[in-house]
């Protein structure tokens, strides 16, 4: 997702002074374990606790169910092959394992349910690499534990193959390699925790097919990324508590994302159609939320505190001056031409409290389509479905001059509160800021975008308003490329007329 701001190499004791960061044992506890209460000492409602607490499943085998003893090894899988499609598995108390062969795995039919009873474990006792694979859709898995497994980077252990149409219910699916999930067409995931998975909690990823009618509803995600593959592979953009490819139709609701490794959630690449709505997001290294290279988004009425105060900090003592961002929109925007709930992006009535700064909208004026600077590489806009026509000479003309480029427009974020109390972070400057901004386009020669026309567009034309806000605290906003940082009333005025109808108090805290 890189933003290819160039940092300033600057001496370690002058990056301290600058930052007003506190370091090492200063630093202030990352917070965990419990959702935390607001500067009003109000608590959170409707916290998806699952963790520590699950739905206890049947205590005895459904009417005609297929009962699954784990004192037989691979007794599930054996069983599941055996049966017919539409088969409903019970499993008894106790650790169910497969055979040891690492692909080993249960290869459901068609319809099939798997239910677990009180203390059904599945686990793959660091040997086998997947627990549900294959092609069968309309599987149904609820009340099961599901550890242990070890899925390779980027692959899932849980509808490893991505089928359509699964259930996920009141799972728990924790300490495995990989993604604990990963998801097809008309997937839901509810009630279940996705907890300490080496690198995603659900990878909502379908190699050439992209997925529609996503539900993922008032789950824990929770301390994923356990691996660090952003440091075993930096720049990979493969880390967190949820990452969506291509996703097209998807509502993310009731969930409490928090202490993730990376960000929370993250979109990235021709995703469209996203609710992400009444979530807590909360105590995660990176953003709560990066919405990259995609569509059309409302963005609501969500608990968002305490994100990013490891990687923002981090950047801000290697010097670098972008404004890092706890709700990070880059290269995303609304797109008329493309169908969805809504066409454009808002961003309302939630409650960003103590993060490391607010939100940024970003557009990288050297990433297009067949750019080499395009990180998500091979992947064309969704208004240009062939990547090599986005070439000279016809790229410089319309309607590909606009096409070619993934564009932060028609961004709408109002009636949000945003708090800062730099105590509580531990940092006085860069780390309270709102952006707007792009770079200086060089890259590559045959760009049409060399220059500022980005920076202008993102700024000045390209319909992206704040209005309507509450700000507590020190607040900062950047404009049209890093080095512009404006006071409140800099923002407000011309040329950049921002937050019409906002107040701000200049006080520390709420």
């Amino acid at each position: 997702m890189g933003h290819w701001a160039l940092p300033t190499a600057l001496p370690a004791l002058v990056l301290l002074a600058a930052t007003g960061c506190t370091s090492g044992s200063d630093a202030p506890a990352k917070p965990s374990g419990a959702p935390s209460t607001s500067a009003s000492g109000a608590p959170n409602t409707a916290v998806a606790r699952v963790c520590d607490k699950p739905a206890p499943g049947p205590a005895t085998a459904p009417a005609g169910a297929v009962t699954v003893d784990p004192a037989v090894v691979g007794d599930l899988a054996a069983k599941t092959k055996s049966s017919p499609p539409n088969t409903t598995f019970w499993l008894r108390p106790g650790t169910h394992r497969l055979e040891s062969d690492r692909y080993a795995q249960i290869i459901p039919k068609e319809g099939n349910s798997y239910l677990g009873a009180p203390g059904a474990v599945l686990d793959g006792w660091k040997t086998n690499q997947y627990a549900f694979g294959g092609t069968a859709g309309n599987v149904t898995i609820r009340h099961l534990t599901v550890q242990g497994f070890v899925a390779p980077q980027n692959e899932g252990v849980v509808n490893h193959d991505s089928a359509d149409g699964w259930v996920i219910e009141h799972a728990t699916i924790q300490n495995n390699s990989g993604a604990g999930l990963m998801a097809g067409a008309r997937q839901r995931v509810r009630a279940s925790c996705l907890r300490g998975n080496g690198q995603y909690g659900l990878n909502a990823y379908k190699s050439g097919d992209p997925i529609s009618d996503l539900v993922v509803e008032g789950n824990e995600i929770a301390a994923n990324n356990t691996d660090d593959w952003e440091r075993q592979r930096p720049g990979c953009g493969c880390t967190g508590g949820v990452k969506f490819w291509a996703v097209n139709g998807a509502d993310v609701r009731g969930n409490w994302v928090h202490d993730n490794r990376g960000p929370g959630l993250w979109a990235d690449t021709n995703n469209n159609d996203f609710r992400i709505e009444e979530n807590v997001l909360e105590a995660n290294d990176g953003a709560a939320l990066i919405y990259e290279t995609s569509y059309n988004a409302v963005i609501r009425t969500n608990t968002i505190r305490r994100n990013n105060w490891v990687e923002g900090r981090r950047k801000a003592d290697q010097g670098d001056n972008f404004p890092f961002a706890t709700v990070y929109l880059s290269e995303s925007g609304g797109e008329p031409r493309i169908p969805a709930r809504t066409d454009k992006i808002e961003v309302y009535r939630n409650v960003l409290e103590n993060n490391w700064s607010g939100i940024t909208l970003w557009e990288n004026a050297d990433r297009f389509c067949n750019s080499p600077a395009n990180t998500s590489s091979g992947d064309c806009t969704m208004l240009v479905k062939t990547t090599d026509r986005c070439a000279q000479p016809a790229i410089a003309t319309a309607p590909l001059y606009a096409d070619c480029r993934w564009k932060t427009q028609r961004v709408d974020i109002h009636s949000n509160r945003f708090v800062l109390d730099p105590s509580v972070i531990g940092c006085t400057v860069k780390c309270g800021r709102m952006a707007v901004l792009a770079n200086y386009g060089t890259y590559p020669d045959w760009s049409p975008y060399k220059g500022e026309p980005v920076a202008e567009a993102i700024t000045h034309e390209q319909q992206n308003r704040w209005h309507d806000n509450v700000y507590l605290g020190p607040w900062s906003f950047v404009a049209h490329d890093p080095s512009r940082e404006l006071d409140f009333g800099q923002w407000q005025g011309t040329p950049y007329q921002q937050d019409a109808g906002s107040t701000f108090q200049p006080r520390a805290g709420g």
